[in-house]
């Protein structure tokens, strides 16, 4: 897993706010690849405010030389439009975000309950299929699972 992915939502949203085509998010994929990043994080929405579907296609295409050492990871909501999109350009890292697609910005993360589990559990199994492919699956804000602990066995 990328210990630096650089997340070009913001760059995209400054192009898309100018209508010019400046900044370019190639030539900042390639600034953030030869500064020594392990990867590149995008967010498409399906309003395209941020990074827009036909930059993921550009970013895998530029990255594929890089590939699989520098690592693609698409975040996103889980619905077939996204799911979509992550089996065409098939990233390193997929990330789910529990913010719809009528959602301004993220607000809080999954808290796993059932409605959200029986979402979210189709889905991971589905990535993880062999016949699609399996990326390293992140949950961003999760509210873990207690964890038992372990005790190490008696040596009586």
């Amino acid at each position: 897993m990328a210990r630096l992915s650089v997340n070009l939502n913001k760059v995209a949203l400054l192009r898309n706010s100018r209508r010019t085509g400046v900044p370019d998010i190639l030539r900042f994929a390639r600034i953030a690849h030869d500064a020594g990043a392990d990867g590149l994080t995008v967010h498409p929405r399906p309003d395209e405010r941020h990074i827009r579907r036909d930059d993921v296609f550009g970013l895998a295409e530029l990255m594929r030389a890089w590939r699989p050492a520098f690592e693609l990871n698409i975040e996103g909501y889980p619905d077939s439009r996204f799911l979509d999109l992550v089996g065409q350009v098939m990233p390193e890292q997929c990330t789910l975000v529990p913010d719809a697609p009528d959602v301004l910005t993220s607000e809080e993360g999954w808290k796993l309950i059932p409605e959200q589990r029986s979402q979210v559990d189709p889905v991971i199994a589905a990535l993880k299929a062999p016949q699609v492919f399996a990326p390293a699956i992140r949950m961003p804000y999760c509210t873990p699972a207690p964890r038992r602990l372990r005790t190490p066995p008696s040596s009586d």
